[in-house]
C-alpha cells in the first residue's frame, strides 16, 4: 500500500510550523531594522557642522530624530545595556523584558486575545512600557538607569544638533534608487 502524492496530516504542531514562526520573526525583525539608516550616513564627518543659532539646532534635532529614529533607539538601548552590566539582576530583568517585548509586541502576527477579548496594540505598548520601567526600578538600579537614559538622550541631541540635514533627502532618494535598480536587475 503506497501513499504517493498524498499530503500527510498531523494534529500536533509540526517542526515546519515552528520554522515558519522563526522565519516570520526574522522577516519582522529585518523589516523593523530596515528603517535603520546606514551608520556611515549617520556618522559622515563631512555632514557635521555647528548650527548657527538655537532655532537651526532645534530644526536639525527634529529632522534628524525622525530620520535616524531606529539608529538613535539602538544607541540609547546600547548605553542602557552597558550601564546595566554592573547590575546583573537589572540586566536579567532587562533581557527578560526585551524577550517579552519581542514576543508580545514586535513578533506577533495576530492580535493579542486575553480572556476572549482582543487587546489593542496601544494598550500592549503602554502596559509593556510601564512594566519594564517598574521592574527595572525595583532592581535598585534606578539612579543608574536614569543616568544612562540621560546620557543616551544627550548623545542623541548633540549628534542631531551637529548633523546637517540638507543631504538627508538625497541619501533617502539614493537608497530608493539603489533598491529599485537592484530589484530590477535581480528580476531580469
Amino acid at each position: 500500500m503506497t501513499t504517493y502524492g498524498t499530503i500527510p496530516t498531523s494534529s500536533s504542531a509540526s517542526p515546519s510550523s515552528n520554522l515558519d514562526y522563526i522565519s516570520r520573526a526574522k522577516e519582522r525583525i529585518k523589516a523593523g531594522l530596515g528603517s535603520r539608516h546606514p551608520w556611515r550616513v549617520m556618522f559622515d564627518f563631512h555632514s557635521l557642522k555647528l548650527p548657527s543659532n538655537f532655532q537651526e539646532a532645534f530644526v536639525r534635532i527634529k529632522t534628524n530624530v525622525s530620520f535616524f529614529r531606529m539608529n538613535y533607539a539602538i544607541i540609547v538601548l546600547l548605553i542602557l545595556f552597558l550601564s546595566l552590566l554592573w547590575h546583573p539582576i537589572s540586566l536579567i530583568v532587562f533581557i527578560i523584558m526585551m524577550a517579552a517585548w519581542l514576543f508580545l509586541y514586535f513578533l506577533r502576527d495576530e492580535p493579542l486575545v486575553v480572556f476572549g477579548r482582543m487587546i489593542d496594540d496601544r494598550v500592549v505598548l503602554i502596559v509593556l512600557s510601564v512594566l519594564t520601567l517598574v521592574f527595572l526600578f525595583l532592581t535598585d538600579a534606578t539612579v543608574n538607569i536614569l543616568v544612562s537614559l540621560l546620557i543616551g538622550v544627550v548623545v542623541v541631541a548633540v549628534h542631531a544638533a551637529f548633523r546637517r540635514t540638507d543631504d538627508l533627502s538625497l541619501d533617502e532618494e539614493a537608497a530608493g534608487l539603489m533598491t529599485a535598480t537592484s530589484a530590477g536587475s535581480s528580476s531580469s
